[in-house]
C-alpha cells in the first residue's frame, strides 16, 4: 500500500492567525470594559468612601407596623430580640439626627400602638395611621417620606412579607433606594420572612442589620460628638457586643476607647 501524504493547506496560517487576532481583539475589548467599569464606581473616581454607604446626611428611617398584634404573630425572630433591635436602630436614628417615619395599621381597631419602646424615642413624632397593607399606597405616608428629602431609605416592618416587602418594591420602583433591616424586621415564618428578602433584594434592595447601620452612620469613632451616645446604645441593646464593652470600661478605664488619640 502506498503511503498517503497530507496536503497543506495554504489556508490554514491565515485561518490561525484571523484567530489568534480575534481572541486578543476579545480579551482587550473585556478589558477595556472592565477598566471603563471601575472608572465609572466612586472608588474608581475618587478613592473615596462609597456613596452607597449610608450617613446620616443621605438617609431617612422608616419604621412600619412594630405594634402588638403583628408582633403575636412573628416567628422568624424572638419577640424580644425584636424589641430590642428595633428600639436600637430607633435611638441610633435619634442619636444622628436622621429622619424618621413611624407608621402603624389600624392602630385603634386591631393592632395595637406602636412599640412602647420605640415612641419613646420619638415622643412627639405620631405615627401615620393607615388600612392599607402596603405603606406607599398611603398618601399621607408618601408625602412624609418625601418630605425628608432623602433618597436613601433604611426601611424595617413586621411583616417582613408583606409591609416590608411591598413598600420596599414600591420605594424601588420610585426611584428610591432601599436598606432593609434584616433584624428589626420579621415574618410569620422563617420561610416567609427568608423568602421575602430573597425577593426585595433580587428587585435591589441592600440587606443590612441594625447595628451595622449604628456603625456604618458613626463610621469614624473621632467622631466625638456622637461617640458616647453610640457606645451607649451598643451597650445596651448590642449584646455580646455591648458587653465587651463594658468589660474594656471596667478592666482599662473610662478613657478606654477606640477614637481616644494616641
Amino acid at each position: 500500500m502506498m503511503a498517503q501524504h497530507k496536503i497543506a493547506d495554504p489556508n490554514k496560517g491565515g485561518r490561525e492567525m484571523k484567530t489568534a487576532k480575534t481572541f486578543f481583539m476579545t480579551l482587550l475589548s473585556m478589558a477595556l470594559l472592565c477598566s471603563f467599569a471601575y472608572s465609572e464606581t466612586p472608588a474608581g473616581k475618587n478613592h473615596g468612601p462609597s456613596p452607597r454607604l449610608l450617613t446620616p446626611q443621605n438617609s431617612a428611617l422608616i419604621l412600619i407596623d412594630h405594634q402588638p398584634q403583628m408582633a403575636f404573630a412573628t416567628r422568624s425572630i424572638d419577640g424580644q430580640t425584636l424589641v430590642n433591635n428595633v428600639t436600637g436602630l430607633a435611638k441610633s436614628a435619634k442619636v444622628f439626627n436622621v429622619p424618621t417615619v413611624l407608621t402603624t395599621v389600624a392602630a385603634k381597631s386591631f393592632s395595637g400602638p406602636i412599640f412602647p419602646t420605640v415612641q419613646a424615642v420619638f415622643p412627639s413624632l405620631k405615627p401615620i395611621d393607615r388600612t392599607s397593607m402596603n405603606a406607599w399606597e398611603d398618601n399621607n405616608f408618601v408625602d412624609a417620606v418625601k418630605k425628608t428629602g432623602k433618597k436613601k431609605l433604611v426601611m424595617a416592618a413586621l411583616w417582613t412579607e408583606v409591609c416590608l416587602a411591598t413598600a420596599a418594591l414600591s420605594a424601588l420602583d420610585n426611584g428610591y433606594e432601599v436598606y432593609i433591616v434584616t433584624d428589626a424586621s420579621g415574618g410569620v415564618t422563617t420561610e416567609a420572612h427568608d423568602m421575602a428578602i430573597k425577593r426585595m433584594i433580587q428587585a435591589g434592595a441592600v440587606p443590612v442589620t441594625w447595628l451595622q447601620v449604628l456603625l456604618e452612620w458613626q463610621r469614624d469613632w473621632a467622631r466625638q460628638e456622637t461617640y458616647d451616645a453610640v457606645l451607649a446604645i451598643a451597650k445596651e441593646h448590642g449584646g455580646a457586643y455591648g458587653q465587651g464593652i463594658g468589660y474594656a470600661k471596667s478592666m482599662l478605664g473610662e478613657h478606654a476607647g477606640e477614637g481616644t488619640p494616641k
